[in-house]
């Protein structure tokens, strides 16, 4: 217990402070360069919690550009379908801080972006994102707060897009991983497997 950090101050003390630079980094609305990379990135997380606090991460990915950047403190992102748990929706909906990390294949930098979403169902955002002759049921609008890009360390250390750590074999396949905790038989978990590949293939819109 007494190697604990317990408040800012103790670690600052013992991290050091960040470079003026850093600090004055964040802007309060989407710039010109900031916008070409959202517009560039195909790839994002975006993290919401709920009422008390237990939070989420969510995967969203489509063709670059998918994400609108409607002006400089507005984005709006569609809802493609998925599994209906709808996680990221209903924390937004109950409480609207979120957060998005937009990254593009590659690049080794990334943008994030905090502010608050709200959830929405207007036909005139939905028309803006057909695929296949397909619009999504609802979207999620961004009220921009906060923009930074952030450094390229991470990606360096894990060699994300390169080959170095790229697995051969033993990655657990979802329904194994399921599994884990649902005690699912063989037959069961083969099952499922064709489901979630049947659900990938034709449902991705």
């Amino acid at each position: 217990m007494g190697y604990h950090i317990r408040s800012e101050a103790e670690l600052r003390e013992f991290m050091g402070e960040p470079h003026e630079l850093v600090r004055a980094k964040s802007a309060g609305l989407i710039t010109e360069p900031v916008r070409s990379f959202i517009e560039l990135s195909p790839f994002l997380c975006l993290g919401t919690h709920d009422l008390n606090g237990a939070c989420d991460l969510s995967p969203r990915g489509d063709a670059p550009g998918f994400v609108q950047v409607q002006d400089a403190n507005t984005l709006v992102l569609p809802e493609r379908p998925g599994n209906k748990r709808l996680d990221s929706v209903v924390n937004i909906i109950n409480q609207p801080r979120l957060s998005l990390l937009f990254m593009i294949p590659g690049v080794l930098e990334t943008v994030r972006v905090n502010g608050s979403g709200i959830v929405s169902r207007d036909p005139e955002l939905l028309s803006r994102f057909p695929v296949n002759g397909k619009l999504p049921k609802i979207v999620i609008v961004v009220t921009v707060e906060e923009v930074l890009g952030h450094c390229s360390k991470a990606y360096r250390r894990s060699k994300l897009w390169q080959p170095d750590y790229v697995p051969q074999s033993g990655v657990p396949t979802l329904p194994e991983m399921m599994s884990g905790h649902l005690d699912l038989d063989r037959a069961t978990r083969d099952r499922l497997d064709h489901i979630i590949e049947d659900d990938a293939r034709n449902n991705l819109y």
